[in-house]
């Protein structure tokens, strides 16, 4: 167990995924409390933010943009401040679903085909037909997820994606089962399969208790998992994830992975899957938040990073 220390909990912040972030950042609180540490919570709403001068090192409960994209990871790499999760130019390169998923094309990790769209009002690819997924380059937990099934939908599909980023990515569907991967200090958890009761996982069904079963361990047989897990790891040493993440991985009717992103701070709330695979693995949520308060603090005080190569 690790000594009591003053941890400060960021949460909140000015993404479109504030509300989630508070519930994941007061789960994490009181986690911590249990175990005995002073915990103060910091809402990085206002670009002024301050931590206490005391701070030994900072949970990052943030979601989305700010949270996830290296630029809270880059201002406290100027603080010299030990923070948990990824470094920034390895948030940047998995928030960044594009960049993502050239890595893992570049380090043989399966994904599905994919194109980048930048205009509101383009036609249909050639080349391309539904079914489709659309959704923004730059954005988590499935907002602005789009299911393209019929090429007139198409057109206004790209719209409501551009209306939460510059650009769309273009993937092709991949049917079959929907999957998770907890990744700690460079292990695989047991997989987490994800079953909406109805329509697609997306931001509704990931955060409304009731509309999604999860089966931990994952109905897979045991090649079939451990194809999912060795995808998942090679999509984080991919991108350069450190300490922790959750990888997204659709299995196809072959028992084929598929990776589709890398989330660098994965929810901790009561619905989140994190904490569902530690848990599996035999994990508690208390130990868990400590557990990376721990790695966080392996890294000690840290420099501001060089800017990363893309």
């Amino acid at each position: 167990m690790l000594a009591p220390r003053h941890i400060v909990v960021m949460l909140g912040g000015p993404s479109a995924e504030r509300e989630v972030s508070l519930r994941s950042g007061a789960a994490v609180a009181r986690a911590l409390r249990a175990r005995g540490h002073r915990v103060t919570e910091v809402d990085p709403l206002a670009p002024d933010w301050t931590l206490p001068p005391d701070t030994e090192v900072v949970f990052l409960a943030l979601h989305g943009t700010y949270g996830e994209d290296g630029t809270v990871q880059r201002e406290l790499e100027a603080r010299g401040v030990p923070y948990t999760g990824s470094d920034p130019g390895a948030s940047r390169l998995a928030f960044d679903k594009v960049l993502t998923k050239r890595r893992c094309l570049a380090a043989g990790v399966p994904t599905p085909r994919f194109l980048v769209l930048r205009e509101p009002r383009a036609t249909l690819p050639e080349g391309w037909a539904p079914p489709l997924v659309l959704k923004p380059v730059r954005q988590g937990s499935s907002v602005g997820l789009e299911l393209v099934d019929r090429a007139e939908d198409f057109a206004p599909a790209l719209e409501r994606v551009l209306h939460h980023d510059r650009e769309a990515l273009l993937e092709a569907r991949v049917f079959g089962t929907e999957t998770t991967v907890a990744v700690l200090d460079g292990a695989a958890l047991p997989v987490v399969e994800v079953r909406p009761r109805a329509g697609s996982y997306d931001y509704g069904s990931k955060y409304t208790a009731g509309r999604t079963d999860y089966f931990c361990p994952a109905r897979l047989d045991p090649a079939t998992t451990a194809r999912v897990q060795a995808a998942a790891l090679g999509a984080c040493r991919a991108v350069g994830v450190r300490d922790y993440a959750r990888v997204d991985v659709m299995v196809d009717g072959a028992g084929r992975p598929w990776v589709l992103e890398v989330n660098t701070l994965p929810g901790m709330t009561e619905l989140s899957l994190f904490p569902k695979a530690a848990a599996a693995a035999g994990i508690g949520f208390d130990e868990l938040c400590e557990r990376l308060v721990t790695l966080a603090l392996r890294h000690g005080a840290v420099r501001a990073a060089p800017p990363v190569k893309v």
